[in-house]
């Protein structure tokens, strides 16, 4: 009997504690519930998530390339601090409590996605995203294949509140509570403050509007002096009134600036290397696009065996072109826009979305002109960039897209395989009236370089080591594929006798990898040691390039070229009438070219808002130049200002009507 008294007595002592336990645990959590209740229902909770948008956006800075070293000047710092203080006081000072707590978390999921859309973009193309681009979203399918290989483990942190607060809601931790109103005192001293803040806000914003006007061209100094933020307030202005960017209103006001240009640059560069004109006329002319074939490929070896043989051996056995830069950020299209046009793409395919109806003095015109029989012949369809639209109103005779080839049973990344449009390009070839000119873009190389479709693998036969299942090994596989696939495209002119007496142009549209993938760095240290940060810049945006003349061997074009200078190059060496053209002659002395960002490159410098010496990548004081020097340094800024200001006049007004 005493046994069970005892036994009895434990269990009572045991419920009570438990009862005890259970009592203390629900006042903690009533406690923790009134504290974060306090909290998120008070204006603190406003201002910690602006203290997390604060840290989200110099997150952005640190990692988005370009921007990272103007953290040292404060101006981006300063002006983060001033945007997002402004709005979180404006949301503390005119919302009720509910719709301050609900706006506050919309309104940092949007900065959120919002500096993340940039970084991932910027990671990209170089470039942060624009309002405009909204025009682009059926060719998004080209950029979202990327995002795997983009987004990376860190990228949480710009959700990482958001995450907390979620979780908080759902375990019901907070609740979004109404508060009692206000006095009359207290709400006519919350009205004064927010129509304060609001002139403020106002104020502030005009000023990051007119930095950002400053420099036109680049976005990356938009963003450096008028913040991320600032910038894209700017964005939405000029693409609602886009007319304003167009320095140019008139066809005689344009042609009048263009005639003064054309002849300074005769005066200055008018003088050829070689005597070629009119050399290739009557001669077929193929111009081959390459799918994101960079220059750091040509002549490089990975584990005893060559990336791309066979280019390596027709740009050694014809011309080398080896300083041919990109004037596009990422798209296939804007490189299209500027071998044909010899003008700027507008950014990011808008050449070829938004102004395809525009009148263009264009490459195919040219050979048209000149007897040729014209084609443009790419592996996909007609809807993509515009294309079918944009080659109909160029006036090209034969479109031949996807669907005017009768095999398409290997197809890569969506595209027909590069082997298989090589190899029907010829046979149409063959069936043309000549001489011919015909434009071909090869696609097997395109991001996200799987090569998914790819029926013989065996066709890649490099061993890229260390790299296997790498961004850069990948790429690596699909150029050396794009590489094969060339390789029976000269098989097939050859066996068609058409290689002999055809001129052969090919180049990389854009770039492959992002410009500091630190696999691409350690394969470029390989060879060079002391690659400079202007060494990677300048890689980022030079692509593979080669020339073939029939009878002309051997020679190298190591001046800076770019893709408006194809146009011209081709008039000069079928003596015809190139049009209006903002490049100039490859074979001639022009040693500058322009990047529609505000870049330039000359022989020995390079300009990204500050001068660099390409030589040692040291950043140039012009101030301490001889004046001749700096004159010259002069010359090329306002040469390429004057450049982008008539080239973006002709798109937004259609000049050359």
């Amino acid at each position: 009997m005493e046994k069970d008294k005892i036994k009895n007595n434990k269990v009572k002592e045991e419920k009570v504690k438990k009862k005890e336990n259970a009592s203390e645990e629900k006042i903690n959590k009533d406690k923790i519930k009134e504290i974060a209740n306090k909290f998120f229902n008070s204006i603190g909770f406003p201002i910690v998530i602006g203290i997390f948008m604060f840290l989200k956006t110099i997150f952005f800075y640190v990692n988005t390339i370009t921007v990272q070293e103007t953290l040292d000047d404060g101006i981006v710092i300063l002006g983060t601090i001033a945007f997002i203080s402004t709005m979180i006081w404006m949301i503390c000072m005119f919302l009720p409590n509910r719709g301050r707590i609900i706006t506050t978390i919309v309104v940092d999921i949007f900065v959120s996605i919002l500096l993340l859309a940039d970084n991932l973009y910027h990671t990209y193309s170089s470039s942060v995203l624009s309002v405009a681009q909204i025009m682009n979203l059926q060719y998004g399918e080209e950029i979202m294949s990327t995002l795997p290989m983009l987004v990376q483990a860190k990228h949480i942190f710009y959700f990482i509140d958001i995450l907390v607060i979620g979780i908080l809601l759902i375990t019901k931790i907070f609740e979004i509570q109404k508060k009692k109103k206000l006095q009359m005192k207290y709400k006519i001293a919350k009205v004064v403050i927010g129509i304060f803040v609001t002139i403020i806000f106002f104020q502030m914003d005009n000023v990051y509007i007119v930095r950002a006007k400053e420099d036109p061209y680049n976005k990356d100094t938009q963003i450096k002096k008028s913040t991320i933020y600032g910038y894209h307030i700017s964005d939405i202005e000029n693409t609602i009134n886009i007319k304003k960017q167009a320095k140019y209103t008139t066809k005689e006001a344009l042609l009048s600036d263009y005639d003064e240009l054309k002849k300074e640059y005769d005066e200055k560069y008018g003088k050829t290397n070689y005597d070629l004109q009119g050399i290739v006329r009557g001669k077929n002319v193929i111009i081959l696009q390459l799918e994101s074939i960079q220059n750091f490929v040509i002549n490089k070896e990975i584990n005893g065996k060559e990336i791309t043989p066979n280019l390596n051996k027709f740009i050694n056995e014809n011309i080398e072109i080896s300083n041919m830069f990109m004037q596009s950020y990422s798209s296939t299209a804007d490189s299209e826009f500027s071998a044909t046009t010899s003008l700027y793409p507008m950014e990011n395919g808008m050449s070829y979305s938004r102004y395809y109806t525009n009148t263009y003095d264009n490459i195919f015109t040219m050979f048209e002109n000149e007897g040729y029989t014209t084609s443009y012949m790419h592996g996909n369809y007609g809807f993509f960039w515009n294309r079918g639209n944009v080659y109909k109103s160029y006036g090209v005779e034969n479109i031949e897209l996807k669907d005017s080839f009768a095999d398409t049973s290997e197809n890569i990344a969506g595209y027909l395989s590069d082997e298989l449009l090589y190899k029907q390009a010829v046979e149409k070839l063959k069936n043309y009236d000549t001489p011919f000119f015909s434009y071909i873009v090869s696609a097997s190389s395109h991001t996200p370089f799987y090569l998914e479709g790819l029926k013989d693998i065996s066709k890649v036969n490099i061993n890229v080591g260390k790299y296997k299942e790498t961004l850069l090994g990948n790429y690596l596989e699909s150029v050396n594929y794009a590489d094969y696939a060339f390789g029976i495209f000269i098989d097939k002119l050859k066996e068609a006798d058409l290689y002999d007496d055809t001129v052969i142009l090919l180049f990389g549209d854009h770039n492959g990898l992002d410009m500091y993938n630190e696999d691409m760095l350690d394969f470029l240290k390989q060879t060079d040691s002391n690659l400079t940060d202007t060494d990677i810049k300048l890689n980022y945006i030079r692509v593979a390039c080669g020339m073939k003349i029939p009878g002309i061997e051997n020679i190298k074009i190591e001046k800076p070229v770019s893709k408006l200078d194809i146009k011209p190059t081709f008039a000069y060496l079928i003596d015809g009438d190139a049009g209006f053209s903002l490049g100039t002659n490859m074979f001639a002395r022009k040693d500058f070219i322009c990047l529609n960002n505000e870049r330039i490159v000359t022989s020995r410098y390079y300009f990204d808002e500050k001068w660099y010496r390409i030589k040692d990548g040291a950043e140039i004081n012009v101030e301490e130049l001889p004046q001749d020097e700096r004159e010259l340094l002069e010359d090329y800024y306002e040469n390429m200002r004057k450049e982008l200001d008539m080239s973006i006049s002709i798109s937004i007004n259609n000049l050359l009507k």
